[in-house]
């Protein structure tokens, strides 16, 4: 009896174990490590594949010796690794400077990731894996040990859509413990290729907030970042059409643009959080097609934000009336119309004929620019410096 009672509890156990790997996915993995930041700023990648001839790491820490489509890393160049065992190709880079870095792995031309590092990002139809490199203006982009801010996923009802929409709201450390206080509002779009999780994802939105409000550069405000496509709902698997593959073609036609229900989101922020609702408190900004939002509402609701960001901006003044409301929303006063462009975006020349456009009706505008393409790297860097400027 007792020989049988110990066998009992052994079994028990043994199914305990088991029901318990197969709860936690503990397989898969190749037992290495891989996206490995080391102590002097390089990067190590290691990955298993006994049978390849070659693999190679396509991101965009590597010189762009040439264009790399491969896996939707366009413009990231690409790099060979060197296979040290019978099966393990390893790489390490050049020490990086601190930035928010982006890759993927080819093996014999084919796209994956690495599955040695589970930090990947989805960025519309496409996933790549991430790092970070510290030691400099990437620790804005780090959750430090500081004060944090919450980030809550919203649904407002739109009426002019007839649908259901979401978007994510961050709010600043002690908005709920400060139950009479207001915030300001910053408005951050997304461009052509997002939704509203691109800018908490790549964005880094949320630690970038934290880590400037902690410091004391910028003033604790709300973020809106909604989403800025008015076809859908949510973000891809986010909505009750599931898990599909996302497609920048799609042919639904919406009932209204995103600029003419922009006033709902406004007005379900204002019900819903403790804002200052007047337009010395109200910012908007948004980068590539969110750029071009941004200033297509600013002016549309010419009353509304003394505060506009464009970040690599798509919009233009195609009209006398474009022309004849940013006029009428210059006259109403704008503290900050600020603009930032990299130096090979390809929307550059765009940009230059907008600030002509400004320069001739003589508005006063901020240009910033940088390095780089229509990349994160400038995007969140344009943020870090936006913020800071805002509700001053």
């Amino acid at each position: 009896m007792k020989i049988m009672k110990t066998f009992g509890l052994l079994l028990m156990m043994a199914l305990c174990v088991t029901n318990t790997f197969a709860q936690q996915n503990l397989f898969g993995g190749q037992d290495i490590k891989s996206g490995v930041v080391n102590d002097d700023n390089t990067v190590t990648f290691r990955f298993i594949a006994p049978n390849a001839k070659l693999v190679q790491v396509a991101g965009d820490f590597v010189d762009k010796v040439e264009d790399n489509p491969i896996g939707g890393l366009v413009g990231t160049g690409l790099v060979d690794m060197k296979k040290e065992t019978d099966s393990m190709w390893v790489y390490t880079s050049k020490p990086l400077k601190s930035e928010l870095y982006s890759y993927l792995f080819v093996v014999d031309g084919v796209a994956t990731i690495d599955i040695n590092n589970v930090h990947v990002y989805r960025d519309f139809g496409t996933i790549s894996n991430v790092f970070l490199v510290g030691n400099g203006l990437a620790d804005l982009y780090k959750v430090n040990d500081i004060a944090h801010g919450s980030l809550t996923h919203v649904w407002y009802d739109s009426k002019a859509l007839g649908v259901d929409r979401r978007m994510n709201v961050y709010t600043p450390p002690g908005y709920e413990a400060n139950k009479n206080k207001r915030y300001p509002v910053l408005y951050l779009l997304h461009g052509t290729g997002g939704d509203e999780n691109e800018w908490v994802t790549f964005g880094r939105t949320i630690q970038i907030m934290d880590n400037l409000i902690a410091q004391g550069k910028a003033e604790p405000m709300i973020v809106v970042m909604p989403n800025g496509h008015p076809y859908l709902e949510a973000a891809p698997g986010e909505s009750h059409w599931g898990y599909y593959k996302p497609e920048h073609n799609h042919t639904a036609r919406p009932a209204a643009t995103f600029e003419e229900i922009f006033p709902e989101i406004m007005n379900f922020v204002d019900a819903n959080f403790r804002t200052l609702q007047d337009k010395s408190h109200r910012a908007i900004a948004g980068l590539s097609m969110g750029g071009g939002h941004a200033m297509a509402i600013s002016k549309r609701y010419e009353n509304t934000f003394d505060y506009v960001g464009l970040f690599s901006a798509a919009g233009s003044l195609r009209t006398d009336e474009d022309v004849e409301q940013l006029k009428k929303q210059f006259a109403n006063g704008v503290k900050l119309y600020w603009i930032g462009m990299g130096s090979d975006d390809f929307l550059y020349q765009r940009g230059v004929d907008f600030r002509n456009k400004l320069d001739e009706m003589g508005l006063k505008y901020t240009y910033v620019e940088t390095g780089g393409g229509h990349v994160w790297n400038c995007w969140r860097e344009y943020l870090s410096i936006l913020a800071p400027q805002l509700f001053k």
